[in-house]
């Protein structure tokens, strides 16, 4: 039913490394916000960027987990990290909201692709794919944002975050069931999620909470 020969090792591959990157960016600019020492940063790095991944990896019985099997994906956070202390150091890491928010957004498009595209591989239903895919895209935030003492954002944030994620994962079905190339699936479905994300911070947009009364 689904060619992935189109997508490929490389496309893949590539597409977790900027993932990985992009969410260690959001755990280690959340924890100079935090003002904690370089230990806590790159925990926080380390949280963001093998959290959603490695969950996916449990649930899809997947060994050795992906940054296991390419391990120059730890060395880069490794060397995130090591950069992030020189930058501390030096007086020239500032970080704001957005910045964090930005990396964090495009972190999230990145890997609900990924999900959906490990679940379908793995022949699971495609709803399971879906929310394989917003799993993939959100656990990682939430670790780091439970690590830093906050509620994590895909709970408490009005502004809708894990609901793109979903949008994006339906996309990417969207796509393979339209038989487009498998870059294509996959750029279509980053460009859904993280461009709903950064719409929904850019104009306030905001999903109906409880109220009392």
């Amino acid at each position: 039913m689904y060619d992935f020969s189109t997508w490929g090792p490389t496309a893949r591959y590539t597409v977790e490394v900027i993932g990985t990157v992009a969410f260690a960016l959001s755990g280690i600019l959340a924890g100079v916000r935090k003002r904690m020492d370089i230990f806590g940063i790159s925990v926080l790095g380390f949280l963001a960027a093998f959290g959603g991944g490695t969950l996916r990896d449990v649930l899809l019985d997947r060994r050795p987990f992906f940054w296991v099997a390419e391990v120059e994906m730890l060395w880069l956070v490794i060397a995130l990290c090591a950069v992030s202390l020189v930058l501390l150091r030096l007086g020239r890491l500032h970080v704001g909201d957005k910045a964090i928010q930005l990396a964090d957004a495009l972190g999230l498009g990145l890997f609900v692709a990924s999900g959906v595209q490990s679940a379908l591989e793995a022949q699971l239903p495609v709803v399971v794919a879906v929310m394989m895919g917003v799993v993939t895209g959100v656990f990682g935030g939430v670790m780091r944002d439970i690590a830093c003492n906050e509620m994590p954002t895909a709970f408490a944030d009005h502004r809708p975050y894990a609901v793109c994620g979903f949008m994006g994962g339906w996309m990417y079905i969207f796509g393979e069931w339209l038989d487009w190339a498998g870059w294509v699936v996959a750029l279509a479905s980053i460009a859904t999620t993280t461009g709903l994300r950064l719409l929904a911070l850019k104009f306030d947009w905001r999903l109906p909470d409880w109220r009392n009364g």
